[in-house]
């Protein structure tokens, strides 16, 4: 992404629950690193969408919003969905995936890092030695059968998985390319010996890696791929799958670093962009002022990273770094954590180092 002015316009997506909450201090943060760029602006402007736009209008994500946020630079979202807001077939509104799918953001990254041992249930790794990428691909897969229409008494309900030339031949290349900036390595996680879909991913595979001879390649079931990320999760470092095995296997690896609170996202595509944390919207505790906002605070580093100008990209890493700091102390925490910082507390901490961080 380049832009010739000094002036990044960003749609803000706030959406449901605690999104609320962690989009204003993941605002916050960028204001902070905005003051310490050389001449570098961000124009925000905010648009309702999810199931509370829906509660209001009859449309999680209105056909007006949809067009005016293709204009803007960046996509910046903070959660969506709340679980009793459904469509009839029973399903909950999911407008970010509406999102991935038609904008064609096709490249789904899901970094995974230890800032601290404390917040690992595998005790033995220290910070930065459990550092990997999922690169999941995020607009066909499994999910493809998701607007299936099951016929009411209906005795079987059938899921097809989708996986085109096309696009595999994309992600590859995305996930090779990012395996190039860190340590050389990409995992292929699939189920080649039992479905066919996932046999003709791999060979895909085969051909895009001998594009990129300089990346070593692993190809690993994806139950044994599980099992692996518990038992030696520091011998990863690019794990490329499908959309489903990806969804499931971020939420294991963000469990092995402190859970979803802290596990940023990007949903990547050849002209647009979405930025948003892992987690969900949590109804549960929305508004009490608990909810972890480091995960949209990285989504924040990871928007400036793509928008790959020098500032940005070192506004990103004074993120990094201000996690890195806040994250040295143990206290610096909260409730999922064991801490006792609210949402608000957190990231005013971040936005404090920033200052600090050059």
């Amino acid at each position: 992404m380049t832009n010739t002015n000094q002036t990044f316009r960003i749609a803000v997506l706030p959406g449901d629950g605690i999104g609320l909450e962690v989009m204003a201090e993941g605002v916050k943060v960028l204001r902070a690193v905005e003051a310490k760029l050389n001449g570098m602006q961000f124009e925000l402007q905010e648009f309702s969408v999810g199931a509370d736009e829906y509660l209001k209008s009859g449309d999680p994500l209105p056909p007006a919003t949809f067009e005016a946020i293709k204009a803007y630079d960046a996509i910046l979202l903070g959660a969506m969905g709340l679980p009793d807001v459904r469509w009839p077939n029973g399903v909950e509104m999911t407008p970010q995936i509406d999102l991935r799918e038609r904008l064609d953001l096709y490249c789904g990254l899901r970094p995974v890092k230890l800032y601290h041992a404390q917040d690992t249930p595998l005790k033995k790794y220290g910070a930065g030695e459990i550092d990997l990428l999922i690169v999941r691909e995020s607009t066909e897969g499994l999910f493809s059968s998701r607007r299936n229409k099951i016929p009411a008494g209906a005795e079987v309900a059938t899921d097809t998985m989708k996986i085109t030339r096309h696009t595999s031949d994309r992600l590859f290349r995305a996930a090779f390319q990012q395996a190039r900036q860190r340590r050389g390595l990409v995992t292929l996680v699939d189920k080649a010996n039992v479905l066919p879909s996932m046999a003709y991913f791999r060979g895909v595979f085969d051909e895009i890696s001998r594009e990129f001879p300089d990346v070593r390649t692993e190809k690993v079931y994806v139950d044994a791929a599980a099992l692996y990320l518990v038992q030696r999760p520091h011998r990863f470092d690019v794990i490329v799958t499908e959309n489903m095995f990806g969804d499931i296997l971020s939420d294991l690896t963000g469990g092995l670093v402190g859970g979803m609170g802290v596990a940023p996202s990007a949903d990547i595509g050849d002209k647009y962009a979405v930025f948003q944390p892992s987690h969900g919207s949590a109804p549960d505790i929305a508004g009490q002022g608990i909810a972890n906002p480091i995960a949209t605070i990285l989504s924040v580093a990871m928007m400036l990273d793509w928008l790959d100008q020098e500032e940005t990209k070192r506004g990103a890493a004074m993120i990094q770094r201000a996690v890195e700091l806040v994250f040295r102390a143990p206290a610096n925490r909260t409730r999922d954590l064991n801490g006792l910082l609210s949402t608000r507390q957190m990231g005013d901490l971040i936005a404090e180092r920033i200052t600090g961080v050059s």
